[in-house]
């Protein structure tokens, strides 16, 4: 029977946390770039086979109708402000990056996690900040907060385990 608490097992938790973060850094990069074409299939999703969730939640669709015509204005009148979310997907997939360290040795690259839920508690002052500065209504910048809250459930668990791993044998705990 294998030790569930021994170095190679909280390895191996940690390193499949990890992996889940990462793509859904990924996914979450990877969706802004093509905006236009995304905004434009939920906004017809919206009066097409998704309006009973219209329905529920009528201020979601007029918003997403709104961002929706803003994003197509820019994107033909100024197609160059949408190069901000193509630079803001390029954070999100070299943030991704970035946590390769601690999948490799986490108890040496801990700072990376740490690093990643400090950008995550930035989220809910950013969006408190800057959501009624552009006009965002504060539903969505709860949804936009939701992502800091939800990413550092993750972290702070791969956190416990890394600290766990590390209080273990260092030879042992995947260290070189």
């Amino acid at each position: 029977m294998s030790d569930t608490n021994g170095p190679r097992a909280l390895l191996t938790r940690i390193r499949v946390w990890l992996i889940l973060f990462v793509v859904c850094l990924v996914l979450s990069g990877a969706t802004a770039f093509p905006l236009v074409t995304e905004l434009q299939l939920l906004d017809s999703s919206l009066t097409g086979w998704a309006a009973p969730a219209a329905d529920l939640l009528p201020g979601l669709a007029e918003w997403i109708h709104r961002v929706r015509g803003g994003v197509e204005a820019a994107d033909d009148q100024a197609p160059y402000l949408l190069y901000g979310t193509d630079w803001l997907a390029f954070a999100h997939l070299v943030i991704a990056v970035a946590f390769y360290g601690p999948y490799r040795d986490p108890v040496r690259n801990i700072w990376v996690v740490e690093f990643g839920m400090i950008a995550c508690v930035g989220i809910v002052p950013l969006a408190l900040i800057c959501g009624p500065i552009r006009d965002i209504p504060f539903w969505w910048s709860v949804v936009d907060m939701s992502f800091g809250v939800i990413g550092i459930l993750p972290l702070l668990h791969v956190r416990r385990l890394i600290k766990r791993l590390e209080a273990l044998d260092p030879v042992q705990s995947g260290r070189p």
